[in-house]
């Protein structure tokens, strides 16, 4: 079956924003290690079988020169039409859109030089079907992917996990959304099709021949890699046009570090209905969003109201705290101005103001769509049904010179201290804490995330003395529904509930803060029955 789906023109504009797109070349890096055997079946007969390939190709991003990018490509070999959605003319991967209780197998063909891995991000699977490095292959090689969707509805991504280069693997095109959806979802009857809009939200660097400009140096990869322009689905000067009715964005962080702080140009609230897990109980509204690199939420926008002609801008809000500042001394209050906050001297700083796309109502259409009061029931766990409730799982986040750490120590590759062994079928009680007195001006967010079932954040404190620049970023953090990733600001202690459930072996947690994550801010829980 042909994966390619025929996209209508309304669709091709939704996508892809008014404009036009362009590519680059990325810088040849040396690669070394190779990946485990392909793992066993799970199963003799998939409901959805894919074959997927990561490659190097060229397309258009800027006008001029084509770019070179690594791209996931995809061919649905069976399961429903509309499995495999391409985004025309962008160097994403292709939108997966699955169904919970689905029985996947995804083969991969590594055509990328050196070793290559997926991670579905969000979704819970086995742990050989996780995206652990350990289970990377090398150019030329082939690995299966095997996995049942347990996952409720929701939007999850998938993307490159390779040891200490995942970071410039992602910037140059290897990831993609997954998207699930499941009977609970159906039932809502949510603006779909051309009103369902997916939105990945990256920054990049283009170099005079609009060739990617990746660098890793120290600044870089101690602060995370900050790009100059604004894409949306691969796309500069994000252009969506719309009917004026409601709609449903899900919006990704595709960014490797960059921190968002979503508004509406025109100070009008965002409704979000659902995070990283999927659906939230019932609508929340949000003067703006926080959203840091790998979160996902998904926005209804009623644009009825507006005018034939009408725009409104999406954007992202000064704020303060969050990146590390010279100069050493407390407070939290850096705003990541000087080279070390940059990720390069030409890069837009974490925390500027900058429109990221315009929305321009386009026409008029006959739909009354109502928002649902009540969207979802989720089960809250509370704290007493932890297996530690009196001894949670601490996890200090530290940011020393050349070497931020979790609890004091680096990634191995199968290396599990004995706090990290977790048992089976337990609900944990785990903590992170980003308060390092010694690390002075170093301090920065970590937004940390937790491989396999998703958890629910049971409170957040602040230290006082960071209170100001925690005050810029709080009022957009959304602490309801389930979450995989969490973004722990500088002077702050972020409590959750996670399960560990239905699989043994290796799961990771690390910052997402991809350079972070590339320097060995990672470690392993090992789930034992």
């Amino acid at each position: 079956m042909n994966s390619f789906i025929d996209i209508k023109r309304r669709k091709f504009l939704q996508y892809a924003g008014i404009g036009t797109a362009t590519m680059a070349l990325a810088p040849n890096w040396l690669w070394a290690g190779a990946g485990p055997k392909n793992n066993a079946y799970l199963f003799s007969n998939p409901d959805v079988e894919i074959r997927m390939t990561a490659q190097v190709t060229k397309t258009s991003i800027l006008s001029g020169p084509p770019t070179e990018v690594w791209k996931f490509s995809a061919t649905l070999l069976k399961g429903p039409q509309g499995t495999v959605e391409e985004i025309p003319g962008s160097y994403l991967g292709p939108i997966l859109r699955l169904r919970q209780g689905q029985k996947v197998r995804i083969h991969f063909h590594n055509k990328v030089p050196g070793p290559c891995v997926i991670h579905q991000h969000g979704l819970h699977v086995p742990e050989r079907s996780d995206g652990h490095p350990r289970y990377a292959i090398d150019q030329g090689q082939t690995y299966s992917y095997d996995f049942q969707v347990l996952n409720r509805a929701g939007t999850y991504w998938y993307h490159s996990h390779t040891h200490q280069y995942t970071g410039h693997r992602v910037y140059f095109g290897l990831a993609g959304l997954l998207l699930v959806s499941d009977q609970e979802e159906r039932a809502l009857n949510l603006p779909s099709g051309d009103y369902e809009i997916p939105l990945v939200i990256q920054d990049r660097q283009f170099g005079q021949q609009n060739e990617l400009h990746y660098t890793r140096g120290m600044h870089e990869r101690m602060a995370g890699f900050l790009g100059n322009r604004i894409l949306v689905n691969g796309f500069p000067d994000f252009e969506l046009p719309v009917a004026a009715r409601a709609y449903r964005l899900r919006i990704l962080n595709g960014s490797n570090s960059r921190i968002y702080k979503l508004a509406w140009s025109d100070g009008t609230p965002v409704t979000v209905i659902a995070s990283d897990g999927g659906l939230l109980e019932k609508p929340e509204r949000y003067p703006y969003v926080t959203l840091a690199p790998a979160e996902r939420i998904e926005l209804w926008v009623d644009f009825g109201g507006r005018k034939v002609g009408s725009e409104i801008k999406l954007q992202s809000l000064p704020f303060s705290g969050t990146m590390p500042r010279m100069g050493g001394g407390m407070g939290g209050r850096g705003h990541g101005r000087g080279r070390h906050g940059h990720g390069g001297d030409s890069a837009l700083p974490n925390g500027a103001d900058f429109s990221i796309m315009k929305v321009q109502v386009v026409r008029k259409e006959n739909e009354n769509q109502k928002l649902p009061r009540r969207l979802s029931t989720i089960r809250n766990y509370q704290m007493q049904e932890a297996e530690n409730p009196d001894h949670p799982r601490t996890i200090h986040l530290s940011m020393r010179p050349h070497s931020p750490r979790l609890n004091g120590r680096s990634f191995s590759m199968t290396a599990v201290a004995e706090e990290e062994g977790v048992k089976l079928d337990s609900l944990q009680l785990i903590e992170f804490v980003n308060r390092d007195r010694r690390a002075r001006g170093m301090m920065m967010a970590h937004p940390m995330h937790i491989h396999g079932q998703p958890f629910q954040i049971l409170r957040r404190e602040v230290l006082p003395a960071f209170q100001q620049s925690y005050t810029t970023l709080s009022k957009g953090f959304i602490n309801s529904g389930w979450r995989d990733t969490v973004l722990v600001m500088p002077g702050e202690k972020v409590t959750l509930l996670k399960p560990f459930e239905d699989y043994e072996g290796l799961f990771l947690y690390h910052c997402h803060n991809m350079e972070h994550e590339d320097l060995d801010m990672m470690r392993n829980f090992q789930v034992r029955a």
